[in-house]
């Protein structure tokens, strides 16, 4: 099997987030032949389209975008939809010519918030991949809610049924992935 490298970005900004928890999780349930690097978007200014020079920050996570073969998106819910810094780097993104950063890349979609555990958040996400050319993973979703004891005080996942879904989501993605890139 060929390797994938793959990039998790999460949309909550906070350094106890339990959306960064979700992607700290899913770092340690990758399987075989899957690394994943995590992205920093708290350097990341607002997209401006009279901004002509990207900033350094932006251009790092682009070059990350750029590098990997699928995203994991950690996406909270602010106001029922998906948070701003998530938002912004896909717009970064988006821009660049011909959309080559994200046209045709496999996403898997997870996370954390209140009662319905992001739920609403994830769909509006599902709505901008398909501008975005991008192929979200269907199965399995994860949803959690961020206010249990689901989570440790650093935002750290230690609920094991969340955790195993999670490990059933990136072999999911890897597979996804390859079947996509043959």
């Amino acid at each position: 099997m060929s390797p994938l490298k793959l990039l998790g970005i999460a949309g909550s900004l906070r350094r106890q987030s339990t959306n960064s928890g979700l992607l700290r999780a899913a770092l340690a349930e990758l399987p075989e032949g899957v690394s994943m690097d995590i992205a920093d978007l708290s350097d990341i200014p607002f997209y401006n389209a009279d901004i002509t020079e990207k900033p350094a920050s932006v251009q790092r996570v682009l070059a990350q975008i750029g590098a990997a073969d699928a995203l994991v998106l950690a996406c909270p819910e602010y106001n029922y939809s998906l948070a701003p810094a998530l938002k912004n780097i896909l717009d970064w993104a988006s821009r660049e010519p011909n959309n080559t950063l994200l046209a045709g890349k496999t996403v898997a979609i997870m996370g954390a918030g209140g009662g319905m555990g992001s739920s609403r958040s994830q769909y509006h996400l599902r709505q901008v991949c398909v501008t975005l050319d991008l192929h979200p993973l269907n199965k399995p979703e994860v949803f959690s809610n961020a206010f249990t004891s689901s989570f440790d005080a650093d935002g750290n996942l230690t609920d094991p049924k969340i955790i195993q879904l999670i490990g059933e989501q990136m072999r999911a993605l890897a597979a996804w992935s390859r079947k996509i890139r043959s």
